[in-house]
């Protein structure tokens, strides 16, 4: 299982952020846990600047911008995570 922390403000990239990494696990089957982390002071703990950002098992693989889907899936079937 993949545990994923998506940081971001609550805003519609962040939104659609989640909404695309479940889309693409439900599509490969692959299990995953995500929580939405909206609090500024967390999200700055991770020395993130810039929103919605993505870590798998608390690696930062993103920050900025709508993850590609393709991406996406690169990374839940990637088992270095």
């Amino acid at each position: 299982m993949k545990n994923i922390k998506v940081l971001g403000s609550g805003c519609a990239n962040c939104r659609k952020t989640v909404e695309l990494i479940e889309q693409v696990a439900a599509e490969i089957n692959c299990r995953i846990s995500i929580k939405k982390i909206e609090d500024m002071v967390e999200i700055v703990s991770y020395n993130v600047m810039s929103t919605p950002a993505v870590l798998i098992n608390d690696v930062l693989l993103h920050s900025g911008g709508i993850p590609e889907k393709e991406t996406i899936k690169q990374w839940l079937l990637a088992s270095s995570f």
